[in-house]
């Protein structure tokens, strides 16, 4: 066993709290990291708010960097030394039609980071080499830990709409998710049209390229007047009010993409989505071949996510700041060692 300082969640819907705590080995299949950062993303403060765990004391945390301090049985193509990237997705049975088709993160067996097994909120891990990602030494591991989860949603919930080159997609949410969906956006040549609640949010959109930048109060029929309608939107909080402006927006044939984790139970409009022939898709993470596509944007300065670091004897603080809606940008723990 390996001593480790990480944050813990020692309880389901208990307090959260940064302490020394004991590691295994790696075991076969996995290795053992040091991890340089690790992102703080809003699914750990639902982790955090469950009554029930698949385990429980459970280390926090899903957007990790680290180095590869040591092999596992089993382990091949890997070395002591490598940088790689780590994901809510740990592991899945390979075996299932889910796996088969590249849409392991549906796997019905499959484990995770920070939920099912211990988390990546640590100056030390031990994952599973099943989904790490290579992650180029020159790219600042601060940066790089958020493209692990919000970076790989947003991209790939860009590339779910299906949209072309000139076609107009609406970004509900300008935050951790939402101001790299507008880079990845821009990227593929969209019109992007930014919607928010916050002001801050909204100039930090328009620096990154967004061709309008709306409040959230009535956009969807702003949209509807302006352009008569947008032609997908993706909803990158969980609001149930952007929800239900994002449905407003589209126009007939357009496609809602929903990517905010929440317990709302907002009300589908059958009669319109019918007649107007609306496409919605819920969508989370995404492909292998994508997680290594954002790194490789990331490389072309394309999805660099603005970042708020702190030390790892900070999180309980940081994440209740989170909870309040204080942060622009993503919450990144350093790990000092």
């Amino acid at each position: 066993m390996l001593p480790t300082l990480a944050a813990v969640l020692r309880a389901p819907c208990g307090p959260v709290s940064v302490e020394t705590i004991s590691i295994p080995e790696p075991g076969r299949g996995e290795v053992l990291l040091r991890i340089e950062a690790c992102g703080l993303c809003h699914a750990d403060l639902l982790v955090a708010g469950m009554q029930k765990l698949p385990m429980a004391p459970l280390v926090l945390g899903h957007e990790g960097i680290g180095r590869i301090e040591a092999l596992g049985p089993g382990v091949d193509g890997w070395r002591a030394g490598d940088r790689v990237g780590l994901t809510f997705l740990a592991a899945t049975c390979g075996q299932c039609e889910y796996c088969r088709t590249g849409r392991e993160r549906f796997c019905p067996w499959q484990s995770n980071m920070g939920f099912s097994r211990h988390g990546l909120m640590a100056e030390r891990a031990v994952a599973p080499v099943q989904y790490m990602v290579r992650v180029p030494d020159e790219l600042p591991a601060a940066e790089m830990a958020p493209l692990c989860c919000a970076g790989w949603s947003a991209w790939s919930a860009i590339c779910e709409t299906g949209l072309e080159a000139g076609q107009r997609v609406a970004l509900f949410g300008m935050g951790g998710l939402g101001h790299l969906a507008v880079q990845y956006a821009r990227e593929r040549g969209l019109r992007v049209v930014a919607i928010d609640v916050s002001e801050s949010k909204l100039r930090l959109a328009r620096r990154l390229g967004a061709e309008l930048t709306l409040p959230a109060e009535d956009a969807g029929r702003t949209l509807l007047k302006q352009f008569g309608g947008v032609d997908a939107a993706v909803v990158l909080t969980s609001s149930a009010d952007a929800i239900r402006e994002s449905f407003r927006a589209l126009k007939r044939g357009g496609t809602l993409v929903l990517t905010g984790l929440s317990n709302a139970r907002p009300e589908l409009p059958l009669f319109e989505t019918i007649l107007k022939g609306i496409t919605v898709r819920g969508h989370y993470l995404g492909t292998h071949e994508q997680l290594e596509q954002v790194f490789q944007l990331a490389a072309r300065g394309i999805g660099r996510p603005q970042v708020e670091t702190y030390p790892l004897s900070e999180t309980p603080r940081m994440m209740e700041r989170l909870r309040r809606g204080e942060l622009v940008g993503r919450a990144v723990a350093v790990m000092e060692t």
